[in-house]
C-alpha cells in the first residue's frame, strides 16, 4: 500500500532532520485501523510526539472526522516543534513535556499510543488508569532481539509483564515489525 500524504509528508520531516525513531508502517497502519474505531467525540493520546510520523498515521486513520480529539506529548521541544510543521487539523494539540508526569491531569482516553519512556517504561499505571473501559493502548518496540541495551529489555520485559498480567486489560502480542502489544480495557 503507498503511503497516505499527510504520512508520508512526516517520514520526509523526519528524515530531512535525521530522525530515526519513527514508527514503522506497519505498526502505522494498525494505528490508523485502532483510530477509525474511535468512538464519536473520542479522544486519542500519543505519547511522544517525535518527528510527527505517529501522529499522522493517527490523523490518516480519523479520515475527515472532526469530533475526535487527538493530543500528542512530547519531552523534547525541538522533536515537537518539528513536528508541529506539519499541517494538521484543528482538532490535533500538542503539549510539552514529559508524559509520565502529565498523565493524570490530562483526563481519559479511548486510544493511546504509548512511543515513549514516559508512560511506558516509566509510571505505566498513569497510562492504564487514563484508558476508558472498552480503550486501547498501543506499545511499540517491544520486540526485545532489537535492542542492545540489557536494561532496556529488562525494562521492556517488565513493561510486558505488567500489561499481559493486568487484571483490566485484555493483550494480544503482535510479532511484526518493532513488536506490538495491544492492551483493551475491559469494560466492567
Amino acid at each position: 500500500m503507498d503511503l497516505p500524504d499527510i504520512v508520508a509528508a512526516s517520514y520526509q520531516r523526519a528524515a530531512g532532520a535525521g530522525f530515526e525513531l519513527s514508527s514503522e508502517p506497519e505498526v502505522g497502519w494498525l494505528l490508523a485501523s485502532l483510530t477509525a474505531a474511535v468512538p464519536d467525540q473520542g479522544r486519542i493520546l500519543e505519547l511522544g510526539t517525535g518527528a510527527g510520523v505517529g501522529l499522522a498515521w493517527l490523523v490518516h486513520g480519523l479520515g475527515g472526522r472532526s469530533d475526535v480529539s487527538v493530543l500528542t506529548v512530547d519531552v523534547d521541544p525541538e522533536l515537537q516543534a518539528l513536528a508541529r510543521d506539519g499541517d494538521w487539523p484543528d482538532y490535533v494539540g500538542f503539549r510539552l513535556g514529559d508524559a509520565a508526569t502529565l498523565l493524570p491531569e490530562l483526563g481519559a482516553f479511548d486510544l493511546v499510543f504509548a512511543d515513549a519512556p514516559g508512560g511506558k517504561l516509566h509510571k505505566l499505571a498513569n497510562t492504564i488508569a487514563a484508558l476508558r473501559p472498552g480503550g486501547a493502548l498501543v506499545v511499540d518496540d517491544m520486540d526485545l532481539s532489537r535492542h542492545d541495551d540489557r536494561g532496556l529489555r529488562d525494562a521492556l520485559s517488565d513493561v510486558r509483564e505488567q500489561l499481559v498480567s493486568h487484571p483490566e486489560l485484555v493483550c494480544a502480542e503482535l510479532g511484526f515489525s518493532s513488536g506490538v502489544i495491544v492492551a483493551v480495557k475491559r469494560r466492567l
